[in-house]
């Protein structure tokens, strides 16, 4: 499909061109990460991407050393406890998701779509949630409009509904505008800041 086509070009063109950027900030995060905790650098989650197939998403580690042995894998939430002081300012400005770019070369993400969830959360939603399936029928993505339009902590039965009206609608204009307004909330750090923009496109779209 040419949509399909164009969104891979666009995500390629676009993953080089922000490793080549950003490879001077990448190597000093990996500094920092190690000076207050050590290894390891990087956080890799088994996530399910398009068609449900299992990948592993990459992050710079953003919480402390084997903080799941206590938890066990859960929802991202604010304030939490288990997040180191650098891990703190990745995930106030992204930085967290930025060898995420790795991903979207390999073909397992693309820069717009609905959020890389992990297999053993994955298989949860499938259970209780109606039509979650049909969000794996695009790539994951570095964001996507339930990031751009509803707040950090919104819960998982709100995001599937913006990820399945982008399933069905998403075009290569529309991922530019997402991408512009997602730089907008990583730059002034406000996220939530276009909450409730799109409900009228939702409501038209259901």
């Amino acid at each position: 499909m040419y949509r399909d086509f164009a969104k891979r070009i666009f995500d390629m063109i676009l993953a080089y061109i922000g490793i080549l950027i950003f490879s001077p900030v990448f190597l000093l995060l990996m500094i920092f990460i190690f000076l207050e905790e050590g290894w390891p650098i990087f956080f890799f989650k088994d996530c399910i991407g398009l068609e449900g197939k299992e990948f592993r998403q990459i992050k710079f580690r953003s919480m402390i050393k084997e903080a799941e042995k206590i938890t066990g894998p859960v929802w991202a939430k604010k304030n939490d406890s288990r997040v180191t002081v650098i891990g703190r300012f990745l995930r106030k400005t992204a930085l967290d998701e930025l060898p995420q770019l790795i991903n979207i070369l390999k073909g397992e993400m693309s820069f717009v779509g609905p959020r890389p969830q992990r297999k053993v959360l994955v298989e949860r939603y499938l259970r209780d949630i109606p039509n979650y399936h049909l969000r794996f029928k695009v790539k994951p993505g570095l964001t996507g409009p339930a990031q751009v339009f509803l707040a950090y902590d919104a819960s998982v039965e709100k995001k599937i509904k913006f990820d399945l009206w982008y399933v069905e609608k998403y075009n290569l204009l529309w991922d530019i505008e997402l991408l512009a307004r997602s730089f907008v909330i990583t730059l002034t750090a406000a996220w939530g800041k276009f909450e409730g923009e799109m409900d009228n496109a939702l409501m038209a779209g259901s």
